[in-house]
């Protein structure tokens, strides 16, 4: 007998605009141990089909078909049945742990309520229970982790607990809806090792949600692909990504970078220097210590990084939270002050200019953020968005010409005329990233900053928005800075590639030569982790472990990390030297362990 077994499942919403079908039929069924992944783009019916068998769809939301849990009919069950089965024999690990857990109450009450609910627990058993399986999910210091607050904890560790949690009560389905899409690749790798030795150790079905398709390559016995509310190809993984039939399911394949691709150097014969940046450092006064006896201490969320950019070429800067990778763009360009170093901008210090001055060079120094929605006024139609650096840097020009630009603009980055005068809750997420493309572009800028701009992003629209920077700069000549937790993203549109680790840098190269043939430790990790669409190649791939989490940039010790002959020695103050091991291709000073 299935553990769920899902038939002719329906799911309606009923809104202004009228009926909107959601879910179109669907049949499917996760076996005892199995891991079904169910793919799909934003808005396919994922995660709509299991709200709806859980009973938690919203209010204008009705489902209809069948859904079996051991044999026994739950959809549209009373919500006091459903309420026994969720979280007993339904775990679910939702993709924003920060929004799922409740933000006034501790780790421990969180987890005890559960058991408290479904088990006869005693309070001192159930805080061992809770123990034991914060333990059994790799979090350091679990029992202090048990009273800290969500905000407390980083990304990695909430969904840990979010994990913990949903398996408290041994549960014979765990639904994992896109559990790791926020996360750096190490922390996604560790939860994804996680949720497969649960599921060999408690025989635990799993049904994982997402649209990565190299994470069902690493997970998954069984794929459905999901488009429009229907199934449109099954089977197993290993047959589906061999020989996909589907138009849908090959452009998704496609659309998935690959860090084991190989791409073509792009080779400038005259390069022009544009950015020289030099020993840049961003600290920031960090308080520690109780109430009446706090000091502050510096957090270096910039410690010391030298570049150059060349005039064309595409740098993508790379690493976990926390690294300073955005903190960096920001300090390139005067957004937060750098707290010294200097930036040559073609031969001039930007770091010495006046407040306007500044702000005229900004005209060659665009930026387009991660989240388009925060960054667009929503006020403002997106036509009135993109003429915003025309008005600021090019007073002298007519509304018709201003209005000629636009046009011209966002045709380029394929936006149709008749959005002209809508505002950004009207268009989808890529339509706004390419909304904020455009308005960086319109002034034909020398540099781009990226920063995270493609990682909320479907696979196939991300990749419309590579090929289209790829498109517009070889049409404008501009240089970008592509900054990405993602290294496959990076290796597919950058020349040259830096690793950045606690505001430092520890590899610099061609992105060849760092993502082929990483040399520091701390790379070799990320690549390891990064998940490769292919069954076959991704369960052989032997991954590198780092040991724990992303050390403090408080500690003073902790860019030693990979360097602990010095903390034996007790020179903490000691900065690794960059090294050149091939031409190009700079390394930081490391003990080679991990």
């Amino acid at each position: 007998m299935s553990v769920l077994n899902v038939q002719n499942l329906c799911v309606h919403f009923d809104t202004s605009d009228g009926v909107i079908e959601s879910v179109k039929d669907i049949s499917f069924k996760i076996e005892k141990g199995q891991c079904l992944g169910i793919v799909g783009e934003s808005g396919s019916g994922k995660s709509q089909s299991f709200l709806a068998a859980m009973g938690l769809l919203a209010k204008n939301g009705s489902a209809s078909g069948a859904v079996q849990l051991d044999g026994q009919e739950i959809l549209n069950s009373p919500i006091s049945s459903l309420n026994k089965l969720r979280g007993k024999d339904v775990g679910m690990i939702f993709q924003d742990p920060l929004t799922a857990l409740t933000p006034h109450l501790k780790i421990g009450q969180q987890m005890t309520e559960v058991l408290h609910v479904h088990t006869s627990h005693s309070r001192s058993d159930a805080r061992r229970h809770c123990l034991d399986w914060l333990q059994r999910v790799r979090i350091p210091d679990a029992e202090k982790r048990l009273n800290q607050y969500p905000h407390e904890l980083s990304g990695g560790m909430r969904q840990r607990v979010m994990i913990a949690m949903a398996m408290l009560c041994s549960p014979k389905l765990l639904i994992a809806d896109e559990p790791t899409t926020a996360l750096d690749v190490t922390v996604q790798a560790e939860v994804l090792d996680l949720i497969s030795e649960l599921q060999e150790e408690q025989g635990t079905a799993v049904a994982l949600i997402t649209h990565d398709m190299g994470v069902v390559a690493r997970m998954c016995d069984y794929v459905q692909v999901m488009r429009l509310g229907k199934f449109v190809e099954e089977g197993p993984v290993d047959s589906v990504f061999e020989n996909p039939s589907h138009e849908y399911t090959q452009q998704l394949l496609q659309a998935m970078p690959r860090i084991d691709a190989t791409h073509p150097i792009k080779v400038q014969s005259t390069p022009n220097l544009l950015l020289d940046a030099k020993d840049i450092k961003v600290h920031f006064p960090f308080k520690v210590g109780g109430h009446l006896f706090s000091r502050s201490v510096p957090l270096r969320a910039v410690d010391g990084v030298s570049f150059t950019l060349n005039e064309g070429e595409t740098l993508g800067i790379v690493g976990e939270s926390g690294c300073g990778k955005s903190t960096l763009a920001r300090a390139l360009i005067r957004l937060i002050e750098p707290t010294s170093g200097d930036v040559s901008w073609l031969g001039k210090n930007l770091t010495q200019l006046d407040k306007n001055a500044m702000t005229q060079a900004r005209r060659d120094l665009q930026i387009v953020f991660q989240d388009p929605f925060a960054s667009l006024d929503p006020r403002m139609t997106i036509s009135d968005s993109i003429a915003e650096p025309l008005r600021t840097f090019r007073p002298e020009l007519t509304s018709r010409e201003r209005r000629e630009l636009v046009q011209d603009m966002m045709n380029r980055v394929g936006l149709d005329a008749s959005m002209t005068n809508r505002y950004p809750h009207e268009l989808s997420g890529g339509q706004n990233q390419r909304v904020g493309i455009a308005r960086a572009m319109i002034n034909k800028p020398k540099l781009i900053i990226c920063d995270e701009a493609v990682s909320a992003l479907d696979v196939s629209i991300q990749a419309q928005i590579l090929e289209l920077l790829k498109k517009l700069q070889a049409e404008f000549g501009m240089s970008l800075l592509f900054i990405s937790h993602d290294l496959s993203v990076v290796k597919e549109i950058s020349d040259r590639v830096m690793v950045l680790y606690l505001g430092r840098i520890v590899e610099l190269g061609s992105s060849t030569d760092v993502c082929t043939n990483p040399a520091h430790p701390y790379t070799q990790a990320l690549i390891s982790a990064v998940p490769i669409p292919d069954p076959k190649l991704e369960r052989s791939r032997e991954r590198i472990r780092l040991t724990d989490e992303l050390s403090s940039p408080l500690d003073p010790k902790a860019f030693l990390r990979f360097l602990p002959s010095k903390i034996d020695s007790n020179e903490i103050d000691y900065v690794p030297k960059l090294s050149e091991v091939a031409p190009g291709h700079f390394v930081a000073e490391h003990d080679n362990v991990v």
